[in-house]
């Protein structure tokens, strides 16, 4: 499904890693440590020649089958137009879902606020609007960048269920969260200053060993759950 051969930027240095076919992935790491660089390279906002998708090179796509075949959902909503609403904004994103935009709008109670200009909406509305939004685009992979950020426990439940579920075809999730990725379960890459320091199984990820080499005494589990060690 995705493949890169290896490459660097002035950031990103030896990536080289793959999926194949209905895999679906969670990128981990420090802050700074290129995750968001790293989406942006493989979705094409960034380009490179290094990146194959669905067994084409990205760079040969025409726009269309760029967006057909992948998304970038961005951390934080940005609106330059103060008169843009939340129906209309959806209208816009809607390309190949068969969802309609009332069952999106249901979906993650945002029906209420469907007449809101976007530009209003609290931090993390705007987060559930650029969830929506990937819905009704849904493209064959879509990368989430901290799909959870801004939220609160009850939507992030919430989220986290549409995540795991079949209404995105495949998904690569950045997020600071462990108790999300060992949630999901999906296969791990962790990245610190700009290089892959792991890649493979959640299983293997969240073994005791592993997580006290990348992480030391700063996280502790209890009852299931991945805490700071305060």
């Amino acid at each position: 499904m995705l493949k890169t051969t290896e490459f660097r930027n002035e950031i990103l240095k030896g990536i080289n890693f793959h999926l194949n076919e209905g895999e679906n992935l969670t990128i981990l790491g420090s802050n700074g440590a290129g995750k968001s660089t790293l989406a942006k390279v493989l979705c094409g906002i960034s380009p490179s020649q290094a990146v194959e998708l669905f067994g084409k090179k990205l760079h040969l796509f025409s726009a269309k089958e760029r967006s057909e075949f992948i998304n970038y959902v961005p951390p934080k909503l940005e609106i330059f137009d103060e008169y843009l609403c939340v129906r209309e904004y959806l209208e816009l994103s809607r390309l190949y879902s068969k969802l309609t935009i009332n069952e999106t709008l249901e979906l993650l109670d945002l029906s209420a606020l469907e007449n809101k200009a976007c530009i209003t909406l609290s931090s993390g509305e705007g987060q559930l609007l650029l969830l929506a939004s990937s819905l009704l685009h849904n493209a064959k992979l879509t990368i989430f960048d901290e799909p959870t950020a801004n939220l609160d426990p009850k939507k992030m439940l919430k989220v986290a269920k549409i995540l795991s579920s079949e209404i995105v075809q495949n998904r690569i999730i950045i997020t600071h969260d462990l108790n999300l990725a060992h949630k999901l379960g999906y296969k791990i890459l962790y990245m610190s200053e700009g290089k892959i320091e792991f890649f493979d199984t959640n299983e293997s990820f969240f073994e005791k060993a592993n997580l006290d080499k990348l992480f030391g005494t700063s996280i502790k589990q209890i009852d299931g759950y991945f805490v700071v060690n305060i």
